[in-house]
């Protein structure tokens, strides 16, 4: 058995009743080291109201929350559980993706690792990746990150604060590499606001799923 078919089934909070879902376009969330589903579901109140959300909880039980893959003491990673984890989510994306027109990916922290993850796994699943405060993950030359079909139409927000005491720089170089090769790029710098989200950057991408998702 694999680690992620180890998983319990999956939790998820919605912003609607299942009977009304049918048809519209997928918001997923994807929260950071240590939360939950809860974390980010208040942001679906401040997106564009077109959007079903779905806010789906990180599968491996860390303290008070949950973690989508365990970071070590230097705040590295092992690429197989970040794999496992994708895994995790397609599982359950591919339960509910055919009742939607699009899919897009909203992750904090290391829900961007994951967002960006599931891109470059099926490069051609999404709409688009929004990611807040957070990084891409180092595949190396692993052959299940497809990033040779990422040919820079993808639309990636990418907003973050330069004094993030989380992200470490290694992962912001890489991040920055990558995007700067793979994506329709936005990316938007904040002052003030850390390791989180302020209501600025909330603004910023509500206009970002407008133009990049809603009006095409």
């Amino acid at each position: 058995m694999t680690e992620a078919a180890a998983f319990s089934a999956p939790v998820v909070l919605w912003s609607h009743e299942e009977e009304e879902r049918a048809g519209k376009p997928l918001l997923v969330l994807l929260h950071g080291y240590g939360s939950n589903e809860q974390d980010l579901f208040s942001l679906a109140g401040m997106l564009p109201q077109e959007f079903v959300v779905a806010s789906l909880r990180a599968p491996i039980p860390m303290g008070p929350g949950f973690t989508w893959f365990p970071l070590t003491a230097s705040i590295d990673y092992s690429l197989d559980a970040v794999k496992n984890a994708a895994g995790y989510a397609f599982g359950w994306l591919d339960s509910v993706k055919g009742d939607h027109p699009t899919v897009t990916l909203l992750g904090f922290s290391m829900g961007m690792a994951m967002a960006t993850t599931l891109l470059r796994q099926r490069p051609a699943d999404f709409a688009a990746v929004v990611g807040l405060s957070g990084f891409a993950v180092d595949a190396g030359a692993d052959a299940s990150f497809r990033d040779a079909e990422l040919d820079g139409t993808v639309p990636l927000f990418w907003g973050r604060d330069q004094q993030d005491p989380v992200i470490t720089p290694d992962k912001i170089e890489f991040t920055m590499g990558w995007v700067r090769k793979h994506v329709d790029l936005t990316k938007v710098l904040y002052t003030g606001m850390w390791h989180g989200i302020n209501q600025q950057e909330i603004g910023h991408v509500g206009e970002f799923l407008n133009h990049k998702v809603l009006a095409p």
